[in-house]
């Protein structure tokens, strides 16, 4: 029983930690824009890594 709520707790930590890349690369996308310091490979590279963190979110949810 401990077992489940650890790796339930494990789940919760790695979504949030994903979650967290996705808007860290959205935000880091917007600053470097307005700050003319990204091109735009890096750019959607960047979004495109947010993209697929949030992706892994989505699919990983178990349904209810």
């Amino acid at each position: 029983m401990k077992k489940a709520a650890d790796n339930i707790k494990i789940s919760e930590l790695i979504t949030l930690v994903l979650k967290g890349v996705a808007l860290a690369m959205g935000v880091a996308v917007v600053v470097l824009s307005f700050l003319n310091e990204i091109d735009t490979t890096s750019a959607i590279g960047m979004l495109g890594l947010g993209l697929t963190c949030l992706a892994v979110t989505q699919f990983s949810k178990k349904e209810e």
